[in-house]
């Protein structure tokens, strides 16, 4: 009887260690101060996305310049072209002085920005728009950092994703995982879908990770409403896990979070 009430977790343990590695290296490698300070939860909500566009090429410019600055990463040379511009080359390697994100960075400058591109499809689907820009800024960074993730080579778009709930988008990387067709096949775009690399378990786990560790309560909000059961289960599963965890790289940082908000 007692077996009904027993609680079950979101993520096995083997997702959960490969998930909580990696959000320590992203703390470890992408800047743990500015995450802490300054990461926001951002939201499909005109309160982070205000600005009117008129066009196609618009909206990619203006939302890519938002995604970059919540980020943190207005000081890197990197640059939004059309999908006819993006040319496939080798990647100008930047030097970094310090602080990898915010207004204290210092980036080299490049003898060729960096130029990233997107999906004219996903203009439409302005959240897997987002989402994708985000992941492409945090394969960036990996890539400049030099430093893989937990896993290696073969865990780097999933390490992508984690990056960028790392960053603050993990609502919108949530909620574009899987797209139902719907009543209306007509309106279904597979090509402007985002490519995820983690499961929605997996990418709703992150968010609750970041939440709980920016001390957020509400970041339930805007999630897909079959996802807002799963992220009380996560957060659930930190509870437990934080509560009888021995890992001195976790008790540091909640001490850190601990310290920001008393």
């Amino acid at each position: 009887m007692l077996s009904l009430f027993k609680f079950s977790p979101l993520l096995s343990e083997e997702e959960t260690q490969w998930l909580v590695d990696t959000f320590i290296w992203a703390f470890e490698h992408f800047d743990g101060e500015y995450f802490l300070s300054d990461t926001q939860i951002i939201t499909p909500t005109p309160h982070f996305f205000p600005d009117p566009v008129s066009s196609i090429e618009e909206m990619a410019v203006v939302v890519f310049s938002r995604v970059k600055s919540y980020a943190g990463l207005q000081k890197w040379p990197i640059h939004l072209v059309s999908p006819a511009q993006m040319q496939t080359t080798h990647m100008a390697k930047l030097q970094v002085a310090g602080r990898w994100r915010g207004d204290q960075a210092v980036i080299s400058e490049a003898s060729t920005p960096i130029a990233v591109s997107y999906n004219p499809n996903q203009i439409n689907q302005p959240q897997d728009l987002v989402a994708s820009l985000a992941g492409v800024l945090a394969k960036v960074l990996i890539l400049q950092r030099g430093v893989l993730p937990p896993g290696g080579q073969e865990q780097l778009d999933a390490a992508s994703d984690v990056l960028a709930g790392f960053f603050g988008f993990g609502v919108m990387v949530s909620n574009t995982v899987y797209h139902f067709r719907g009543g209306c096949g007509s309106c279904y775009n597979q090509y402007a879908n985002r490519q995820a690399a983690l499961t929605e378990q997996q990418s709703i786990f992150v968010h609750a990770l970041v939440c709980h560790f920016k001390g957020a309560k509400d970041g339930h909000k805007h999630l897909k409403p079959h996802l807002v059961g799963q992220f009380k289960k996560a957060k659930k599963q930190i509870k437990m896990m934080m509560d009888s965890s021995e890992r001195i790289d976790l008790l540091a940082l909640q001490e850190h979070v601990h310290a920001r908000l008393s």
